[in-house]
């Protein structure tokens, strides 16, 4: 009885996953003048830049921590990651909460962002693979180009991007490569 009941839950989810790579909804925000996107599935919200704890001797992709109802969740300074220049803030400056996957669990983790625009729905037609050169920020990070009015739009990998993994690795590398103080 159980495994019908399993098979019987599972069948929507699967049809929802199916659905949802015809049409995904994206989150579209400014990063250095330009447009990127990121699926709206791992987001779980936007709040206003603000109250952010620096923290000693972290990359400098890595803005600080904020206290979200708390819990401690580390800022990534999503310009930064992308290896241009620092995000200027501005009355704009958003944090978007994303939960990423790490392992079994899933970890809380802000980003910092120029402005938020809107939730547009991109067809999967509409989607063109990642360019395999010339692009701003490493192909590994690029899910893929949605034309939206005429327009490209980045929509990133953000599980990639976020890597928990791969971010504690550079801080380890910074870590060890700063001089030691006096």
């Amino acid at each position: 009885m159980n495994a019908i009941v399993k098979t019987q839950t599972r069948l929507p989810a699967m049809q929802q996953a199916a659905a949802e790579q015809d049409q995904q909804q994206y989150l579209t925000f400014m990063l250095g003048g330009e447009t990127y996107a990121m699926g709206i599935l791992a987001i779980k919200e936007i709040i206003e830049y603000g109250n952010l704890t620096e923290v000693p001797r972290m990359p400098q992709f890595i803005r600080g921590v904020i206290n979200l109802r708390g819990a401690v969740v580390p800022v990534i300074d999503l310009s930064s990651r992308f290896g241009k220049q620092a995000t200027k803030v501005t009355r704009r400056t958003c944090i978007v909460i994303i939960e990423v996957a790490t392992g079994d669990e899933t970890q809380d983790v802000g980003v910092m962002v120029d402005a938020v625009n809107a939730v547009l729905e991109i067809p999967a037609q509409e989607i063109e693979p990642p360019p395999t050169f010339g692009a701003n920020i490493r192909a590994d990070f690029i899910n893929g180009m949605g034309k939206v009015n005429g327009k490209f739009v980045i929509i990133l990998n953000i599980q990639h991007v976020l890597s928990v993994a791969e971010m504690a690795s550079l801080s380890g590398i910074e870590h060890s490569d700063s001089p030691a103080s006096a």
